[in-house]
This record gives C-alpha cells, structure tokens and sequence, in this order.
C-alpha cells in the first residue's frame, strides 16, 4: 500500500477527533498531531509532491477568492503594519537566538538559523554553507512549524476573535469555473516557480483567483469537500517532517524549538497588537499574519477560522521577502566570523 494512504487516513481521522473535542482549525490542527505522532512511532507517511501542489493550488485559490472591493480599499493601509512587521521579524531574529544560545549553549551560527523566522529551504542552505549544526537546525526548525501549527490556532481562539471574512460570489463555483481557476493557477505557479519565487504555486493560485473573483470572470468558491481536503492533507504534510529525525536530538531539539515558538509568539503579539492599533484591523487577524509560521500553513488557517485570509497571505509572502534579504545581510556576520 501507498504510504499516501495511510497518511491520508490518520490525518482524517485527527481531523474528526479534533473536532469533536473542539481544538481550534481541527482540519489543520488535528492532522498534523496524528501524523506526526504515527511518524515518530514509525509508520511510513508521506504525501507526494504532486499532491503538495494540489493542496496549495486549492487553498491560494479560496484565499483569492475574498479580495472583494473592501479589502483592496483596506490594503491601503497595509504599508504601516508590513513596516511594524519588517521591525517584528528583526527583534525574533535578535532576541531567539540569543536565547537559544544563552539556554542552550548552541554557537551562535546554529542558534541563529534555528531561529530564522521561515524560508526553510533558503535557511538550510545557509546552514550548510556556513558549517552550522545542521541537524539540530532542521529538528529545531520542524518542531516551530508543528507547535506554530497547534499553537496559533488556540492563541487567536483566546484572543475571543471570530472570523469575518467573507468568499467573492455565492455559493460554488460552476465546474467550469473551476477548473479555470484551477488550470490558470497552475500555470502562473509554475512560471513562479522557474523564477524561483517562494511558495509559486500559493502565490500563483492567489493572484490568478483575486483577479478573476475581483474582475467577475467567475464567481463562487471551491467545494467545502475539496477545502476541507486540502487542509487535511496540509496537516498531514507538517506531520510528515519528522520522519527520518535522529530521537536521541529530539528532545533538546523540541524543547528548544518550544522556546523558539513562546519568544517568537510573543514578539509578533506585540507587533500585531501595534499594528491593529495602526491600522484598525482585529489583533488576532494581524497575530496570524505576523505569526513566523510557513506562509502555506498559515494561509490555510486563515480561511478556516475566517481571519482575513487575504491579508494574513499577503503579510506572510512579503515576510519572506524581507527574510530573503534580512538573512543574507545576518549572515555575513558569521561567515566573517
């Protein structure tokens, strides 16, 4: 059997028990807890490539799909809080490593890219070439992820925050319109992609969805069924990373990482909570978006709890960004050294 299925099935099956209980975003939430927990256990879980775009296609389409004409007259205000989010994304990449190596002993090349609030695939390069531990930085790293992924979810649900988003069109979109959005989705993502853009086919499913919802083209948002997969297999995908971990660095690592995620959490709070005030806009809403969480995973919470998705993505993308240009410039610093 596929290790595809089984991983699928152990997600579904976290999702329902989330939901029963009532843990926050339990699509998300509840997958990632199973299967990682099957994963460390020692079951084969996998979810394929092809697969991977799939998911991210369909959950950057629904998130185009609420750019409507009062959220393109509030991105006017956006400048202010991504100016409060650039300031946010310095003090984490100052404070957590500090912390990492004051605690932890770690040297302060490894202290700081297990710190690195995101671009994962950019941070472990960096890693390599700067002769920085490089396991402990991706099990530091896949533990933020994971606890950012069951963390946030419950932080927003205390903040009382309910979300008020609301999807172009009404009800679901003709298959016709489906599928369009979905082939020309693939197709700017994998143009994005070529080009070496962060997270192309998100990126491209969103802005091909914003521009036809916003120009009427097409009308309507994906089946529930089909979001509802794709934030299972999302789930079920940041579960997955802890195969192949080394367990006698997991425990240093997850305790580490856990501090990483509390520090972290609690700068991009402050930011939030500083840019609502800016920019009038829910804290929780702007928490999610300031959260150094993956730009996927994050984009998929927001649509289930509702919290303004186009903002939150459009925060996330331009973090990365700034993070392309912050880490670089961070580590000159070490390579001198």
């Amino acid at each position: 059997m596929p290790p595809v299925i089984p991983t699928l099935l152990i997600g579904a099956a976290g999702a329902i028990l989330f939901y029963l209980v009532g843990f926050p975003a339990a699509a998300v939430t509840g997958p990632a807890t199973t299967v990682a927990a099957a994963t460390l256990l020692g079951v084969r879980t996998q979810i394929p490539p092809r697969l991977c775009d799939i998911i991210f296609i369909v959950i950057g389409a629904q998130i185009g799909s609420t750019v409507t004409p009062d959220v393109i007259s509030a991105a006017m205000t956006w400048p202010l809080s991504l100016m409060v989010l650039t300031l946010t994304l310095i003090a984490i990449m100052v404070v957590v490593p500090l912390c990492l190596r004051l605690l932890f002993g770690h040297r302060p090349v490894t202290a700081f890219l297990s710190a690195a609030p995101g671009h994962l695939t950019f941070t472990l390069g960096l890693a390599a070439d700067l002769k920085a531990d490089v396991p402990q930085v991706v099990l530091i790293q896949t533990v933020r992820v994971f606890l950012l992924t069951l963390m946030v979810p419950v932080l927003i649900s205390l903040w009382g925050i309910t979300g008020t988003a609301t999807f172009a069109g009404q009800g679901t979109s003709s298959a016709a319109d489906l599928v369009l959005v979905l082939l020309l989705a693939l197709a700017v993502g994998l143009g994005l992609k070529r080009l070496a853009v962060p997270a192309p086919l998100l990126i491209g499913a969103m802005a091909v969805s914003a521009i036809t919802h916003g120009t009427g083209l097409v009308s309507g948002v994906a089946p529930n069924w089909m979001t509802m997969a794709a934030f299972v297999g999302m789930g079920a995908l940041i579960g997955t990373r802890f195969g192949g971990v080394d367990r006698s660095l997991l425990k240093s690592a997850f305790v580490a990482g856990l501090l990483s995620t509390v520090v972290g959490c609690i700068i991009a709070a402050i930011g939030a909570y500083i840019a609502s005030r800016l920019i009038g806009l829910p804290p929780a809403a702007l928490f999610l978006a300031f959260a150094p969480g993956g730009v996927e995973v994050m984009a998929a919470l927001a649509i289930e709890t509702g919290l303004e998705p186009a903002l939150v993505a459009a925060h996330h993308v331009f973090r990365l960004t700034v993070l392309g240009i912050l880490l670089p410039i961070f580590a000159l610093r070490y390579r001198r050294d």
